[in-house]
């Protein structure tokens, strides 16, 4: 009886593990579109010491796509282009919304947590007006306070200035 051996590679899928020829068949097509489409900077497949084309997974998957928007949509390689860079746009962007609602998260955790620090200062977090300090803080730490001139009596008048007149008083 004869015993097989499986063996099982994983292979990250941006590493350039297929040649032209075989990337093209995966792709379903002709390996001189593969290099039209490297010319246009659709794709970048990545170079062997020697310099041998070698496409990745997600190489392959790219070609399908761009076949499926020629084939199946009917955009050009100029809306391809033009579809792909908005993709990458919209990628930066939800990268980005990501990073800054992580940022306010911390920011509002950072802020709970000063706001708790001086609650916790303040003695459970009770403020006294200025105004009952009098009361509280013996005398001799506090300075005098300075008179305040009375208001005079009734409503007080505001100067109001329209348009061509003369405030009035």
């Amino acid at each position: 009886m004869r015993r097989t051996t499986r063996t099982t590679v994983t292979v990250s899928s941006d590493r350039g593990v297929f040649m032209i020829s075989v990337a093209a068949e995966l792709a379903e097509m002709h390996p001189q579109t593969l290099r039209m489409y490297e010319q246009r900077g659709l794709i970048e497949p990545k170079r062997s010491p020697k310099g041998t084309r070698l496409y990745s997974h997600e190489d392959v998957e790219r070609l399908r796509r761009i076949q499926e928007m020629t084939n199946d949509l009917g955009l050009n390689l100029a809306g391809v282009e033009h579809v792909l860079r908005l993709e990458q746009e919209l990628d930066r962007a939800r990268r980005r919304v990501d990073a800054l609602e992580r940022r306010t998260t911390e920011l509002q955790a950072e802020m709970t947590e000063q706001i708790e620090a001086v609650k916790r200062e303040l003695r459970g977090g009770e403020l006294v007006p200025l105004k009952h300090t009098r009361d509280i803080v013996p005398q001799h730490r506090m300075p005098p306070a300075s008179p305040s001139p009375e208001p005079p009596p009734g409503p007080r008048r505001i100067p109001v200035e329209r348009d061509g007149e003369q405030p009035s008083r």
